[in-house]
């Protein structure tokens, strides 16, 4: 089943959402990375590629609901990219991202990578034991 819709070129195929042409309005992605959960989400992602929820919850150190509930907005907004393997959900920015949007990401991680949250960020993550590739995720 295939429908199509002219506004955002949002595309239905077994079940799985695909974003035809990247349109997001730039009052909508400031206001999404007005928020400092997502905010430092994108910036460990900018940084690190995919990474799964869990990886997410632990550098945060936010709950899982929490995290999962900002990450949906992100998806939504076609920002992010998700996949599961398994239990696990991965997330990533999307390849798609308008080259402005990226722009900005790109800049504020440049900015802001050596200031509290973000530094403590890296740090948790890169003190995770068992990340994905064991099974840090239940």
């Amino acid at each position: 089943m295939c429908v199509f819709l002219d506004i955002h070129m949002v595309v239905y195929i077994y079940g799985l959402t695909y974003i035809a042409h990247m349109n997001i309005q730039s009052h909508r992605f400031f206001k999404l990375l007005a928020d400092t959960t997502r905010l430092r989400c994108l910036l460990l992602m900018q940084a690190e590629g995919e990474l799964c929820v869990c990886e997410l919850t632990h550098a945060l150190g936010l709950s899982q609901p929490k995290v999962s509930r900002h990450l949906a907005s992100l998806r939504e907004a076609g920002i992010v990219l998700d996949r599961r393997e398994g239990l696990w959900i991965y997330y990533r920015l999307h390849p798609e991202l308008p080259a402005w949007a990226q722009s900005v990401i790109e800049a504020t991680l440049e900015g802001v990578s050596k200031h509290e949250p973000f530094i403590g960020d890296h740090v948790m993550l890169a003190e995770m034991p068992n990340r994905p590739s064991a099974a840090c995720c239940a």
